[in-house]
């Protein structure tokens, strides 16, 4: 999944892509160096994000969701937690809904989602951007995120969202300390108890300045090491920035032997 911020102030790449041409001419260089999904998001929700007014967040994506859909058939995705920014992506070409909330920040959400036929993403955040990162606590991580998901499923499943439909993220970054993610990130395999595909979002984050002791120092590197691991635990979307470098070491990973070899990497295509 290669991301798409069309904002001002994302943690990594906030500004590059405000631009709406700027922002399709990025999106189709991701879908060219391998992204199986495209995925485009008008607010930031790094820790202490303000909140997008949704007339600024549809002038953001609309026009860039459109764009990228008349020059390519890979999937898009919406990243917001506001209904009516996900039925205004939908109707300009997105097939999937990648919510931070866990379709839980908006009430109508869950109805959009059902009645889309869209694929749906749903994450673990505790707290809001703005509060996320204030003593994040849990007496078992991982334990914990599981339930949170597995009841998450089932609220969507309930609603009529099918298994297939829906992808379940442990939101790593958003309410955990250094500990806390990479605690996930080593135990990612558990999560595919719950019976859904599973997205993982690390790319260029915090927690991999702070294993390897350099907050200036390119986190591309770091993300690629990551990204094999989770290869390894069959993790079936990785949500990244730096797509083809990603997309070669995964190539070379399989080539290599890594998932068992000749052994295809899960198929995405289901979520949209």
């Amino acid at each position: 999944m290669g991301i798409v911020n069309v904002t001002p102030d994302s943690f990594s790449d906030g500004g590059n892509f405000i631009a709406t041409a700027a922002a399709v001419e990025h999106a189709l260089r991701l879908a060219d160096e391998g992204a199986g999904i495209l995925d485009v998001g008008g607010e930031s929700t790094r820790p202490g994000a303000l909140p997008v007014e949704c007339e600024e967040e549809l002038r953001r994506v609309v026009p860039v969701i459109e764009g990228v859909c008349r020059h390519t058939t890979v999937p898009v995705s919406i990243d917001t937690s506001k209904a009516v920014v996900a039925e205004a992506a939908l109707a300009a070409g997105a097939e999937i809904i990648n919510d931070v909330t866990g379709v839980a920040g908006d009430a109508r959400m869950l109805a959009v989602a059902a009645s889309s036929g869209a694929g749906v993403c749903a994450m673990h955040m505790r707290g809001t951007p703005q509060t996320m990162q204030q003593d994040p606590t849990y007496s078992d991580v991982v334990a914990e995120i599981y339930d949170y998901l597995r009841a998450r499923r089932d609220v969507l499943r309930k609603a009529g969202i099918e298994s297939s439909r829906i992808c379940l993220d442990p939101g790593i970054g958003f309410g955990k300390t250094h500990q806390h993610n990479l605690d996930l990130l080593t135990c990612c395999y558990r999560f595919h108890g719950l019976g859904c595909p599973l997205l993982v979002g690390h790319s260029r984050k915090g927690f991999i300045a702070k294993v390897i002791a350099d907050k200036a120092s390119d986190r591309m590197p770091g993300t690629i090491g990551v990204a094999l691991s989770l290869a390894q635990q069959r993790v079936q979307v990785l949500r990244v920035h730096d797509v083809g470098a990603v997309h070669q070491a995964l190539l070379l990973f399989q080539a290599t032997g890594g998932v068992d070899g000749a052994a295809s990497f899960p198929d995405t295509s289901r979520l949209s």
